[in-house]
């Protein structure tokens, strides 16, 4: 074998060195910290079996971070299915303004967090905010869009939203522009009306790409951590605690990294299970 023949072998070498290094290390590190209790000062480890488990799985600001996480997922990842699908349907049938629209749906997709957080911060600001400003001049009361326990995740929503909206888009559109047109021309032929197009065609043959952007996005905002942390830090009180924040806080704030791990191992075994019963639903309308 040659050097020319060695090279691929040394590329996937390097790669498989990495993946240990960077992924498959930490997973190991953190499932074995997840049974130990450890000093962070004295960095000793003490072995406590499934303690740490327990200890999250009884902890209430656990389980409200996990009801928490539950609904921002469910509820953004359907908003943003459904406005994907909307979307998609549109720009599909508009040929002409086609390659206008898309660069204009898709640019809240393309700014960082911190640019889209910092935005929507100033729009939503009590005092100075431009929707209380509007609903001032309108008769109505000021809204406390990012403190008011009963508005706030409505906010959050809105928010993520608005800037993952295209990636739903996106990968609709696409499914929607690999639908063989001959199927709509002999469909309405046949005397077929739009609603019959859209329940016997479209939404069968683009039930993949649903379940794909469906997959994607609840992984997605099951990990909601950035946004919650910038605008609100859990607060008020623990009204948006999510399971990602409740990891950090308790390993990078109360140094308590045995919670930690168990937290994020059992977070990692949710987004599994979530994984599994998607590919599996894939897989039996496959």
């Amino acid at each position: 074998m040659n050097k020319l023949e060695k090279t691929p072998y040394l590329f996937l070498f390097l790669a498989i060195i990495l993946f240990v290094i960077l992924t498959l290390y930490p997973i190991i590190d953190v499932i074995y910290l997840s049974f130990h209790k450890y000093n962070f000062i004295t960095e000793e480890k003490e072995f406590v079996g499934l303690k740490e488990y327990i200890s999250c799985i009884n902890d209430y600001i656990f389980k409200t971070s996990i009801i928490n996480t539950l609904y921002f997922s469910l509820a953004a990842t359907f908003s943003q299915t459904l406005l994907g699908l909307g979307f998609a349907i549109l720009v599909n049938r508009l040929n002409r303004i086609r390659k206008f629209l898309i660069p204009i749906i898709i640019a809240p997709n393309l700014l960082p967090v911190v640019v889209v957080i910092s935005a929507w911060k100033l729009l939503m600001d009590y005092d100075h905010g431009l929707f209380n400003y509007i609903l001032n001049s309108l008769g109505f009361e000021k809204v406390g869009w990012l403190f008011d326990p009963k508005i706030i995740w409505p906010s959050i929503i809105i928010i993520d939203t608005w800037q993952w909206t295209p990636v739903c888009f996106l990968i609709l559109l696409a499914g929607l522009q690999s639908i063989p047109k001959d199927l709509y021309e002999a469909a309405m032929i046949d005397g077929a009306s739009s609603t019959s197009l859209f329940s016997k065609i479209t939404l069968p043959l683009l039930k993949p790409h649903l379940f794909l952007t469906l997959l994607l996005r609840s992984i997605d905002t099951f990990r909601i951590f950035e946004k919650v942390y910038l605008l609100t830090g859990g607060g008020p009180g623990i009204a948006t605690e999510t399971i990602s924040t409740y990891i950090f806080k308790n390993g990078l704030i109360f140094f308590d990294l045995g919670k930690a791990s168990a937290a994020s191992v059992l977070m990692t075994l949710t987004i599994i299970t979530v994984g599994i019963v998607y590919i599996i639903n894939i897989m039996k309308r496959g």
